[in-house]
């Protein structure tokens, strides 16, 4: 199902900026039971995207109607909320005052093997570096193109790519955050003001080791902070927690914290 502003179509006009320059903004959401699992964090980061392109804010009551609206009966889906600065004429220059664009789409829920989330996964380096611009920090706008030339590199043999800025920083997966657990059981995941995605995932999981009274570092992380890891883990909304057994040519062990965090996800309402 696709609504573009209200109305069930899967329509949009080419002059659209989202299309146009990738002026706008995106969300991805599980949704459980009917319910978008996190809602209020994701839509806060919405909002902080729109803010940071200066684009025009939403009415948050009726668009939380429309989400309740589309979710409503479905058991496990996705929702994927994108909202561009809207219809507007041809150039750069954003124009003022234009009613945005929200388009709102619930699919199915992705069949991932049980093995990644249970044994882990295969973990790679990728060549495609991400540039540093914190304008664009930490919310999902609409230009991926990073992603898609980091994802471009591997195929199947592995289920996600590691990627680093051109400081050698490394930043996150081309579609998760990461975490890695050191030695002395203190968790650290990167610093992401210049560059990347700070995952809602991530959020919850850091707020869930401060209830476990674990530390968590969120601080620059070279390669070799990672090869040198007790463990791996990589997040987001819908994988939630896969823990990484190869990386590198390192093989990783899963420990009992990894489990608990995993736990703890599928409590999520």
């Amino acid at each position: 199902m696709i609504q573009v502003n209200g109305c069930v179509t899967d329509h949009l006009p080419v002059t659209d900026r989202g299309l146009l320059y990738g002026d706008g903004v995106w969300e991805t959401i599980g949704v459980r039971q009917g319910r978008p699992q996190l809602l209020e964090w994701h839509l806060e980061r919405l909002q902080t995207g729109l803010s940071a392109l200066g684009i025009a804010s939403l009415d948050w009551d009726a668009f939380r109607e429309e989400i309740s609206v589309a979710c409503e009966g479905e058991e496990r889906a996705i929702l994927k909320l994108i909202v561009t600065r809207g219809v507007g004429q041809r150039g750069y220059n954003p124009p003022t005052l234009l009613p945005p664009t929200r388009i709102l789409q619930v699919t199915p829920w992705p069949e991932y093997p049980a093995a990644y989330t249970a044994t882990g996964i295969r973990l790679t380096l990728c060549e495609t570096r991400l540039a540093q611009q914190p304008r664009l920090a930490g919310f999902k706008h609409l230009n991926r193109l990073e992603q898609v030339l980091a994802r471009a590199e591997f195929g199947s043999e592995f289920q996600e790519g590691l990627v680093r800025d051109y400081h050698g920083n490394v930043i996150e997966g081309t579609m998760s955050n990461l975490f890695i657990i050191r030695t002395d059981g203190t968790v650290a995941t990167p610093e992401l003001s210049q560059c990347g995605i700070a995952g809602i995932m991530r959020r919850y999981i850091a707020q869930t080791l401060e209830k476990f009274s674990i530390e968590c570092h969120i601080q620059p992380l070279a390669l070799k902070d990672v090869e040198q890891a007790q463990a791996i883990f990589m997040t987001n909304s819908l994988i939630g927690v896969w823990p990484v057994h190869e990386f590198s040519g390192n093989l990783y062990n899963i420990p009992l914290l990894v489990r608990e965090l995993q736990a703890e996800i599928l409590l999520l309402p």
